[in-house]
C-alpha cells in the first residue's frame, strides 16, 4: 500500500473531529450531572466539621471523575456515535458520501480511528493513571463516607510463605498489627520437619515480624527430635498483612502490572479469594475492545434515516449499551461465585456483542 493512501482526507478529519468532540461534550455533560447528584447524596457527610473543602475537591472529586469516566467511557462513546451519526443521516450527509462511490467499509475507517484513540487513552488511564487516583478516593471514602469499610480483621488465614513453608493465623487484627494462635510449618516433600507455634506474632515493617511465646518442634520422621521454647524472636517472613487482608476495592488501586504480579503471587501462596482481582485485570483489556464493538453497532444503527428519527436511534443505542454494562456485571458475579473463570466472564459480553455488531453491520445501508 502506498503511503499516500494512508493519509486522512477531509471527510475523515471531519468525522474524527465530530466523533471525539461529541464524546467529550457528552462525557462532560453527564459527569456534571453525576457530580451534582453525588454532592446532593453526600452533602451531610461533606458538612462534617472534620472535612475540608480542599479534601472534598482534591482528594475526592478530582479522583472520582476519572473513576466514573473509566466505568462508563464505552457508554459515552456509544452515545457520541449514535448522536452525531444520526445527525449526519438526518441531513442526508451519509447518503451523499455513499453516492460518491465511497463504500460503507471506507466510511467506517475514521470511526475506527476515533474508537482506537479513545480505547488507547482509556487503557493507559485505567492501567496506570486511575488506580493511584482510586487509592486517594477510597481513602477519603473510608475516612468520611464509608467509615470502617476497610478490612481490619482476618480469620483462619493459611498461606504458603515460601515453597514448603506454610503459615497459619487463627485471627489477625490490623489495628494492633497482631496475629494470634500462629503456626509456621516446614515440609520437605510431604514430610513435616519443623513446626513453630506461638501465642501471638506482631508485624513490624516490610517482612519483619516478632514472634511471642513460641515453641519450635523439630521432627525426624514420626518422632520429635528437638524442642525449643522462647518468649520473643525477631524474624523475617516473606509476607505482609496486605496479602490476606483483602478488600474487594483493593484491585481498583493497583496498576495493571502490579495487579498481574499480585495475582501470580497470591496463586503461588494458595490464597483463593482473588477472583475480583482477576476480573479487574481481564476487564481492563476487554473494555479496550468494547469501544470498537459499540462503535460498529452505533454506526450500523444510526447511519440510515428512520421514521422515529434521532430519538429512536438514541433509545435503541442506550438500551443496547446499558444491556452490555448489565451483562458485564452479571458475568462478573458468576466469576466471583466460581461458576466461570474470570477471563471468560470478562470476555463473554464482547464475544456476544461482536456477533450483534456483525449482524447489524451487514444490515446497514450500503
Amino acid at each position: 500500500m502506498k503511503l499516500k493512501h494512508l493519509k486522512l482526507k477531509r471527510i475523515d478529519r471531519y468525522i474524527i473531529k465530530q466523533f471525539l468532540g461529541t464524546f467529550v461534550f457528552s462525557m462532560t455533560g453527564i459527569i456534571l450531572i453525576v457530580v451534582v447528584f453525588d454532592v446532593n447524596e453526600k452533602i451531610d457527610k461533606f458538612m462534617a466539621p472534620e472535612v475540608t473543602l480542599k479534601e472534598i475537591i482534591l482528594d475526592y472529586y478530582v479522583n472520582f471523575i476519572p473513576y466514573f469516566l473509566s466505568m462508563f467511557a464505552s457508554l459515552f462513546t456509544f452515545i457520541a456515535v449514535i448522536f452525531f451519526t444520526s445527525k449526519l443521516a438526518d441531513r442526508s450527509e451519509i447518503i451523499a458520501m455513499l453516492s460518491t462511490g465511497m463504500s460503507f467499509d471506507r466510511l467506517m475507517a475514521p470511526y475506527g480511528i476515533s474508537a482506537g484513540i479513545i480505547a488507547l487513552t482509556m487503557f493507559i488511564l485505567s492501567a496506570w493513571i486511575i488506580p493511584p487516583a482510586n487509592g486517594k478516593r477510597l481513602e477519603f471514602e473510608y475516612s468520611y463516607i464509608k467509615k470502617n469499610k476497610k478490612v481490619e480483621y482476618a480469620h483462619n488465614v493459611q498461606l504458603e510463605v515460601e515453597p514448603g513453608i506454610f503459615a497459619y493465623f487463627d485471627r489477625y487484627s490490623n489495628s494492633s498489627q497482631m496475629g494470634y494462635s500462629f503456626s509456621l510449618e516446614r515440609f520437605e516433600g510431604k514430610t513435616l520437619v519443623s513446626r513453630l507455634t506461638a501465642n501471638s506474632i506482631k508485624y513490624d515493617s516490610l517482612y519483619h515480624w516478632t514472634i511471642i511465646d513460641f515453641i519450635v518442634r523439630d521432627f525426624d520422621g514420626m518422632y520429635e527430635q528437638h524442642i525449643t521454647t522462647g518468649t520473643r524472636r525477631d524474624t523475617t517472613l516473606k509476607f505482609v498483612p496486605a496479602d490476606f487482608l483483602i478488600s474487594e476495592n483493593d484491585c481498583e488501586k493497583m496498576t495493571t502490572p502490579a495487579l498481574k504480579t499480585y495475582i501470580e503471587r497470591q496463586k503461588k501462596r494458595g490464597i483463593g479469594n482473588i477472583q475480583t482481582f482477576e476480573i479487574e485485570y481481564h476487564k481492563r483489556f476487554a473494555n479496550a475492545f468494547s469501544f470498537f464493538i459499540l462503535t460498529a453497532i452505533g454506526v450500523s444503527l444510526s447511519s440510515s434515516r428512520k421514521k422515529g428519527g434521532m430519538g429512536l436511534n438514541i433509545g435503541i443505542g442506550l438500551g443496547l449499551s446499558f444491556s452490555y454494562i448489565l451483562f458485564m456485571t452479571v458475568t462478573s458475579s458468576f466469576a466471583v461465585g466460581g461458576m466461570v473463570s474470570p477471563m471468560i466472564a470478562s470476555w463473554i459480553p464482547n464475544i456476544i456483542y461482536t456477533f450483534i455488531a456483525i449482524y447489524l453491520y451487514r444490515k446497514a445501508p450500503r
